[in-house]
């Protein structure tokens, strides 16, 4: 298996946004058919970062990465600026029968590599509470808790000096 990670480009987001969800849906048990959640999250606009790549990352120094298996995105990673000296990690998804291969790591030293380049001090990032998985990858990486700047009880907030 050859894992190959790129930039996203535009003809790619419907399909990360397919990966995202159907990861999500798995994590927090929804019981919607997958394409009634991809609508419901689009009418929403829940992932409008996604659909406006170049003004919510590229343009905010920032970088949307996916990581694709023949072809067909398993995973993506995204930073962009929270301010001069942070980064704000998102969208760190991989799909499940990818996990535990080294595929997530690659994706963050990627991402790492970026901020560290673009002169970021450190990486920020915000997931929920009932990401065991998420949380203890994190973890290993370095990532500390912090305070969150919301008042979200199912919110974990971590932060990364790089």
């Amino acid at each position: 298996m050859t894992i190959q990670i790129q930039q996203i480009e535009s003809h790619q987001i419907a399909e990360a946004k397919r990966v995202i969800l159907s990861v999500a849906r798995n994590i927090f048990q929804w019981q919607a058919p997958l394409e009634e959640i991809i609508l419901q999250f689009d009418e929403q606009g829940e992932l409008k970062d996604i659909d406006e790549l170049q003004s919510h990352y590229f343009d905010r120094q920032g970088i949307f990465l996916v990581a694709m298996d023949q072809g067909k995105i398993i995973g993506t990673g995204a930073i962009r600026k929270a301010d001069s000296e942070t980064a704000e990690l998102k969208r760190l998804w991989l799909l499940e029968e990818y996990h535990g291969q080294g595929i997530g790591y690659q994706l963050m030293q990627m991402l790492l590599q970026f901020a560290q380049t673009a002169g970021y001090q450190h990486i920020h990032l915000l997931t929920d509470r009932r990401q065991d998985r998420a949380i203890s990858f994190y973890q290993r990486l370095g990532f500390k808790p912090i305070q969150c700047d919301n008042n979200d009880p199912d919110d974990i907030c971590m932060q990364l000096a790089i």
